[in-house]
């Protein structure tokens, strides 16, 4: 047997997906994959065994890569609690703690951070890359060097990011949500 049970599922469930989110009849799949309409219902249905060609040749016709097929789609729900060991990098006026990375078209990295009295510079990143910061305690000045904004409280702000830019922190305590976007590359 070439793949075990589970995998079969997993693929099959994958195969289906993808097929019906490219709007691809199974018939077109089928004769794409050059294997029969039987067969890829069987697949489909999690009890196929396709050979490692038959696998490449739909990811191909799919427009996926070999993983997608292969690999279980990641949980919709990923809980963070407070207290939870996460990433984190330490700046002079930020502390930032990585949330989750989310991919669209791209990556969205969520960092909780703290921002401090003092003020930190930011170089620019790389091209496209934007950010968005929701305030959610104190005030700071943040967004490009040349035009930062003070924000309250429950403010929000996006920019293009690269550009330099910098954060500086008003009140004692100064938290905020930042959305750190990156195009697909």
């Amino acid at each position: 047997m070439l793949i075990r049970m589970d995998l079969a599922q997993v693929v099959g469930t994958n195969v289906h997906r993808l097929r019906t989110a490219a709007g691809i009849s199974l018939a077109d799949l089928a004769s794409a994959g050059g294997i029969s309409k039987t067969t890829l219902h069987g697949i489909e249905q999690g009890q196929g065994n396709p050979t490692l060609s038959t696998l490449w040749a739909l990811a191909t016709a799919l427009k996926a890569s070999l993983g997608e097929l292969l690999e279980s789609p990641a949980s919709t729900v990923e809980v963070v609690r407070a207290d939870d060991r996460r990433p984190r990098v330490e700046g002079d006026a930020v502390s930032a703690r990585l949330l989750h990375r989310i991919r669209l078209r791209g990556t969205v990295e969520v960092y909780d951070i703290a921002i401090a009295g003092s003020t930190q510079h930011s170089d620019a990143h790389l091209s496209g890359v934007e950010e968005c910061l929701v305030l959610t305690h104190g005030r700071v000045t943040t967004g490009p060097a040349d035009s930062p904004t003070d924000l309250a409280e429950g403010d929000s702000i996006r920019f293009d990011a690269a550009r330099p830019h910098l954060y500086r922190g008003h009140a004692a305590h100064n938290r905020a949500v930042l959305l750190m976007v990156h195009p697909e590359s």
